[in-house]
C-alpha cells in the first residue's frame, strides 16, 4: 500500500473510531434504539469502504504479482485467499 492509500485509510478508521464513540455515548445516554442502529450502520458501511478499497488494492498488487509470478503454489494461495475472503464475507 502507498503512502498516500495509507494515510487515507488511517484517516477513514480514525474516523470510524470517533463514531463508534458516538455509538457508546448514544448507549450511556439512552439514545433511541432506532438512532442508535443508524449510527452503527453508518459504522458498518464505513468499513466496508475500508475493506473494499484494501482488498483492491490487494487484487492491484499483491495478486497481480503472484498470477504473473513463477510459482504455481503461490498463485494458488493468493487466489484461495481471495476465495475464502469471499466466503467469509457472506456467512450471517
Amino acid at each position: 500500500m502507498d503512502d498516500k492509500k495509507k494515510s487515507d485509510t488511517l484517516r477513514r478508521l480514525k474516523s470510524v473510531e470517533g463514531h463508534v464513540r458516538g455509538v457508546e455515548k448514544m448507549i450511556e445516554e439512552g439514545a433511541y434504539c432506532i438512532d442508535v442502529i443508524g449510527q452503527i450502520q453508518a459504522v458498518q458501511a464505513a468499513l466496508n469502504k475500508i475493506k473494499a478499497h484494501i482488498l483492491d488494492d490487494h487484487l492491484h498488487h499483491c495478486v497481480i504479482t503472484a498470477v504473473r509470478g513463477e510459482d504455481p503454489n503461490e498463485r494458488e494461495r493468493v487466489l484461495a485467499e481471495i476465495s475464502d475472503v469471499f466466503e467469509t464475507a457472506t456467512k450471517v
